[in-house]
């Protein structure tokens, strides 16, 4: 999926690298305030429990920040598996998608 490129139709397909970067920061945010709040409540909670929630939320942002770099380099929207692009609902609900559904399957 090549960002910036320009819109047709009533359904946008592609995303500029602005948008991109949005969803990318809307994300982090989220996954960022989690993790606080993961933090901030913990009192009397399973511990095992909450390190594996903090577990996930810390690789989600590293997928992100992996996200951010492939739009940087240009290869945002490419699976890394099979180098085809992520189709573009894929990428509207998961923005840090390093790859497409077929790929990922094959990877669990």
């Amino acid at each position: 999926m090549s960002v910036d490129a320009p819109r047709t139709g009533s359904r946008p397909e592609r995303m500029t690298a602005h948008e991109v970067r949005q969803r990318l920061d809307h994300a982090r945010t989220s996954r960022l305030t989690q993790l606080q709040a993961l933090d901030e409540g913990g009192q009397g909670a399973d511990e095992h429990l909450m390190s594996v929630q903090k577990s996930a939320i810390e690789r989600v942002l590293k997928e992100i920040d992996d996200a951010f770099a492939r739009v940087a380099d240009g290869t945002y929207g490419t699976c890394l598996g099979c180098s085809e692009p992520v189709p573009p609902e894929r990428l509207e609900i998961l923005p840090y998608t390093p790859c497409c559904v077929a790929c990922r399957r094959r990877a669990v």
